[in-house]
């Protein structure tokens, strides 16, 4: 039995609570979704208000986003570096520092001078502001010096621009062994329901193999991961080359590396 104005109350407070949880997803999917959701709870129109806030804000992040020492890849650019999706930059996940996006174009103009007409395309990369705020699902992405890169893909015509197996570039595994043991307390998710669904596409090896090379060769990069089966069919070998390790989400959908 609720006491007078208990019902509302208790009401009120949901209502609260789901705003606050809300804020806290969209902050940790976008970094400034969270504040453009709670501003605008004084306002009659809080979907509009919200989307011009969050509009507002990551364009400003262009800008601003230098100033804390990092720099937004161009969500425009049609040359041989891209984002492989809208999706990235519409979360504000295109984010690095100065050197990575030097690493990064360096990178990208050399696979397109050795084979002209290739496209690298960046997926998560990081957000605009403070080292150390999480990135979901990634167990790093937090301090703008790493980025996540598509592999290149080659269809029956051969090598296909711009492709990728899933429309976002992530959970089309290349399947391979590993000596991983199944574990519910983990990242390392095999989305076997999902695998069918994706383009039969096949990897470009000899376009993903010199990419890999180039960054292995690049003394600014730290470390690479990439499964180690994946590492045996292209036949490469390097210090900079890591298995992630088990817990980890799979590296045989995508290119990790780190400064």
């Amino acid at each position: 039995m609720f006491w007078p104005g208990g019902r509302c109350q208790f009401a009120a407070m949901i209502k609260v609570i789901g705003h606050l949880a809300l804020a806290v997803v969209l902050t940790l999917l976008t970094q400034l979704g969270g504040i453009a959701w709670l501003i605008p709870l004084c306002f009659r129109r809080r979907l509009p208000a919200f989307l011009i806030l969050y509009i507002g804000f990551s364009l400003a992040a262009v800008w601003t986003a230098p100033q804390f020492g990092r720099v937004a890849l161009s969500c425009r650019e049609t040359g041989p570096l891209q984002m492989q999706s809208w999706f990235y930059c519409a979360l504000n996940r295109n984010y690095v520092v100065p050197d990575m996006a030097e690493a990064l174009q360096d990178a990208a103009f050399a696979v397109d001078r050795a084979y002209p007409g290739t496209v690298t395309q960046v997926l998560d990369a990081n957000f605009p502001y403070l080292a150390g705020f999480p990135m979901l699902p990634h167990l790093s992405h937090n301090d703008g010096r790493k980025a996540d890169l598509a592999f290149y893909y080659a269809g029956a015509e051969g090598y296909v621009p711009g492709a990728t197996r899933s429309p976002i570039g992530y959970f089309a595994f290349e399947q391979g062994p590993a000596e991983c043991p199944r574990n519910r307390l983990t990242l390392r998710w095999d989305l076997e329901l999902l695998q069918p669904l994706w383009s039969d596409w096949s990897i470009d090896a000899e376009r993903t193999r010199h990419l890999l090379q180039l960054l292995a060769a690049d003394n600014r990069v730290e470390k690479i991961f990439l499964e180690p089966h994946l590492q045996t069919r292209l036949g490469l070998q390097s210090g900079r080359l890591r298995f992630q390790g088990c817990r980890a989400a799979r590296h045989d959908d995508h290119i990790h590396f780190q400064l």
